[in-house]
C-alpha cells in the first residue's frame, strides 16, 4: 500500500457535515492520509500515524504549525492574457471610469490587441506563469475564460491554449467561452452579437473544448436581450450559461441568469434583494468578486440578502 501522509497540523478543515450545515468541521493536532489521489483518513495525528506509519509512506509532509484546508476553487478568472494595464489604475485614481477607459480603446480592448498579436506559445507561457502563482496561494481548480480575442480565430486559439496547459499544469482548468466580453472597436454591439451567434458559437461547439458560455451583460456592452440570445444559442450548442451581471448598473442580468438557469451570476455589485431572491429560487450560484470592487473603489456586493435566504455565495478572484 502506498500513501501520502500530512501530519501534525495544528488544524485540518474538513468542511460542513452536510449541505444543510453552515458550520465548518475541524480536527486539531491532526493528520491526513491520501491514497491514489483520494483522502482516505483524517484524525488525530498520533492515532493516524500509528495506523499509517511514516516509514511506509511514499510522501511525508510535516504540517507542524500550519492549517490544512481544501484547495480553493476559483470559479471566475481571466487568467489567460498578455500585456499590462497597470497605468489604468492611475487613470481611475484620477477620476476616469472603467467605461471611459474602454471607450478610448483601453481596458479589455487593449488586452485584445495584445492577445491577437501573441503566439500560442506566448499565451501558454503566460497562463502557466499566472497559474503557478495561483497554485502557491492555494488554488487547485480554476475556471479560465476566453474573451480577449473577439473574433472566431483568436477565441478558438485561447480555448485551445487553455486545454493544452490543462494537460500539464497541476491546477485543474475549466474552460469558458466568452466571446461576448466586449464589442470590438470596429463594430456595433448588434452586429457583433450576430457574429457570436452565427460564427463563434458553432465553431466553439465544433471544437468541443468549452464547458460554459459567459456574457458581459452591462450598459454599453451587451443588453439583456442580446445576452439572452447569446446564452440561449450557447445552450443549444451544449454550453452552460454564466453571466457577468449588475456590475456597474442594475441592467437586469440577475433576472436573466434566473430565467436561463445559469450556473452562476457574477459581480452583483448593484443587485437588489429582489435579484437575490430570483437567483436563490432558481438555483443560480451568486458569485462575489471583491477584488473588482476594490480595484474600482466601489461598494462590495451585499451579503445580507443571501444570508437571509441561507445561501452561501461563491467567491472568486476575477
Amino acid at each position: 500500500m502506498t500513501y501520502t501522509v500530512v501530519h501534525d497540523a495544528v488544524e485540518v478543515v474538513t468542511g460542513p457535515a452536510d449541505e444543510n450545515d453552515e458550520t465548518l468541521q475541524t480536527e486539531t493536532d491532526a493528520a491526513v492520509i491520501v491514497e491514489d489521489g483520494t483522502v482516505s483518513a483524517v484524525g488525530p495525528s498520533a492515532e493516524i500515524t500509528t495506523e499509517y506509519p511514516l516509514t511506509d509512506a511514499d510522501t511525508i509532509v510535516d504540517a507542524s504549525g500550519q492549517c490544512v484546508l481544501p484547495g480553493f476553487v476559483d470559479s471566475h478568472t481571466h487568467a489567460l492574457f498578455v500585456g499590462d494595464r497597470s497605468e489604468e489604475f492611475e487613470a481611475k485614481l484620477a477620476g476616469r471610469s472603467y467605461q471611459e477607459i474602454l471607450a478610448d480603446g483601453g481596458g479589455i480592448l487593449r488586452t485584445v490587441r495584445n492577445v491577437r498579436e501573441a503566439t500560442d506559445d506566448e499565451l501558454a507561457a503566460q497562463l502557466r506563469k499566472h497559474l503557478d502563482v495561483m497554485l502557491v496561494n492555494g488554488t487547485t481548480t480554476a475556471e479560465v475564460k476566453s474573451g480577449y480575442g473577439l473574433d472566431t480565430d483568436t477565441e478558438l486559439r485561447m480555448l485551445a491554449v487553455i486545454d493544452r496547459v490543462n494537460e500539464t499544469h497541476p491546477v485543474d482548468l475549466v474552460p469558458t467561452f466568452m466571446g461576448a466580453h466586449a464589442v470590438p472597436d470596429d463594430g456595433t454591439s448588434e452586429a457583433y452579437t450576430n457574429s457570436i451567434i452565427t460564427e463563434q458559437l458553432p465553431a466553439v461547439a465544433d471544437q468541443g473544448l468549452a464547458e460554459f458560455c459567459d456574457v458581459f451583460c452591462e450598459a454599453d456592452v451587451f443588453s439583456v436581450e442580446q445576452s439572452r440570445r447569446i446564452l440561449t444559442v450557447g445552450q443549444e450548442h451544449g454550453l452552460t450559461p454564466k453571466i457577468h451581471a449588475d456590475e456597474f448598473v442594475r441592467l437586469g442580468g440577475s433576472q436573466l441568469a434566473a430565467e436561463v438557469s445559469a450556473a452562476s451570476a457574477d459581480h452583483l455589485l448593484q443587485s437588489t434583494s429582489e435579484d437575490a431572491a430570483s437567483l436563490v429560487n432558481s438555483g443560480v450560484t451568486p458569485t462575489f468578486l471583491p477584488g473588482t470592487a476594490f480595484g474600482l473603489d466601489g461598494n462590495y456586493t451585499a451579503i445580507a440578502p443571501y444570508q437571509e435566504r441561507r445561501t452561501i455565495p461563491a467567491i472568486a478572484t476575477d
